[in-house]
């Protein structure tokens, strides 16, 4: 039996190998240490006994000791964990392939001849949402902000291109000029319009790093993990950035786990 723990910094996410069969669980992070795996073993009903090797990646995880009461304990870098949960998820063997790990922030990670690199990352993700859903609208739940934003319209919030000129290029009038900059003029606005713009510049900033990144090896395709981008509104917001620059970002099931299923699969392949 293998567990694997990714140490988010919002969310830990645990997966448990029992021949071959995976169960997953997920709480709200604290630090990683022996005290936090004690209250994880005990959260997923495991006896220490029965687990032949625990694997870790995330947070300080690189500063757990190299074993927990008896268990080999295997350290994972995060973009390795990234490449290998999206190689598992995606089902790819060993064509190049650019990926966005959008958690409380995102990593952009590319993978090439069996190597993964990580190309950069923006401080954008589940974190500015809860933080700016906090400031502006009083409530840091992300599933409250995505309620109202399924009622609300940006483009009372946001200025967009239809707004500003006839035309710019082959860019729809739909797209985004300037997040908020309605605002300016005015400080009225409804709950339902500000969550939508906020989730959709989360998005459209995500999508935009992303197709900057991919563009630089030439592909076209973009891979997607992490929690963020199950979100509905962020993820139609990534894909229209995406059609910009006629690229596709593909989100498989199972994908807000992909770290931790690559922190897997890299010891299972040991």
């Amino acid at each position: 039996m293998i567990v694997a723990i990714d140490f988010g910094v919002t969310n830990t996410d645990v997966v448990l190998s029992n021949n071959s069969q995976l169960k997953f669980f997920s709480m709200p992070s604290k630090s990683a240490n022996e005290s936090f795996i004690d209250e994880i073993i005990s959260l997923i009903d495991t006896d220490i006994t029965e687990i032949n090797q625990i694997a870790v990646t995330g947070g300080k995880s690189n500063e757990l000791n190299e074993s927990y009461k008896g268990v080999n304990l295997t350290k994972i870098s995060e973009t390795d964990a990234i490449g290998y949960g999206t190689k598992e998820i995606y089902k790819i063997k060993n064509e190049p392939f650019i990926t966005l790990s959008c958690g409380t922030g995102t990593a952009c990670i590319h993978h090439q001849d069996g190597q993964f690199s990580y190309v950069g990352g923006i401080a954008v993700g589940g974190g500015a949402i809860s933080g700016l859903s906090k400031a502006i609208l009083d409530s840091s739940s992300l599933q409250k902000t995505t309620d109202l934003a399924l009622k609300g319209n940006r483009k009372n919030i946001d200025l967009l291109i239809g707004d500003v000129v006839n035309e710019i290029g082959l860019l729809n009038p739909n797209v985004t000029a300037s997040n908020f900059a309605k605002l300016k003029d005015s400080n009225i606005f409804s709950k339902e319009d500000m969550s939508h713009a906020i989730l959709n510049m989360v998005g459209e900033i995500i999508g935009t790093i992303g197709y900057l990144n991919a563009g630089l090896f030439g592909i076209k395709n973009i891979h997607f993990l992490g929690r963020v981008s199950l979100n509905e509104v962020v993820k139609n917001s990534i894909s229209e950035r995406l059609k910009l620059a006629n690229m596709k970002g593909l989100f498989e099931d199972k994908r807000e786990y992909g770290t931790v299923i690559g922190a897997l699969k890299h010891i299972e392949t040991k």
